[in-house]
């Protein structure tokens, strides 16, 4: 990912921020993720907030959204298993709809957006790898493999 944004994209207004929650409304949850990954073949995970009630055994609190982690360079076969919506990026306050691979190049997150409805249904965080090696974006020293659970 580029520390610099590509030109383009939408700003998103104080009412569209303020409206984002009922675009998410309608987001899957962790068991309904995994159903539509089931025997995918990249690696991928929940993250943020899913993660730590996942890790705890119980839901803490309500979710506004769903993240999940993949190895940057599986978005394509992830976008295959989800062929009737819309990859949205997004970044510094800015949505590109349906963005090309130059703007996916330059952001970390991705909204999968239903495009009839126009909720967002999954926020995929396309994560820095070197093969089957994960790379923290933040800080490149931090490194681990890839594992099956």
């Amino acid at each position: 990912m580029s520390e610099e944004l590509p030109s383009g994209g939408v700003e998103l207004s104080p009412d569209e921020l303020e409206a984002l929650p009922a675009r998410w409304s309608s987001c899957w949850t962790p068991h309904e993720v995994a159903q539509r990954l089931a025997g995918i073949s990249t690696p991928w995970c929940v993250a943020a907030g899913w993660a730590l009630d996942l890790f705890c055994g119980t839901q803490t609190r309500a979710h506004g959204d769903i993240e999940i982690a993949i190895p940057a360079a599986s978005l394509p076969e992830v976008r295959h298993r989800f062929p009737d919506y819309v990859f949205d990026a997004v970044g510094g306050g800015r949505v590109w709809e349906d963005a090309s691979p130059e703007v996916l190049a330059a952001v970390h997150q991705t909204w999968l957006r239903d495009p009839v409805a126009g909720g967002y249904m999954l926020d995929v965080f396309r994560e820095p790898h070197d093969g089957d090696t994960w790379i923290c974006r933040r800080d490149d020293r931090v490194r681990l493999p890839y594992i099956d659970i």
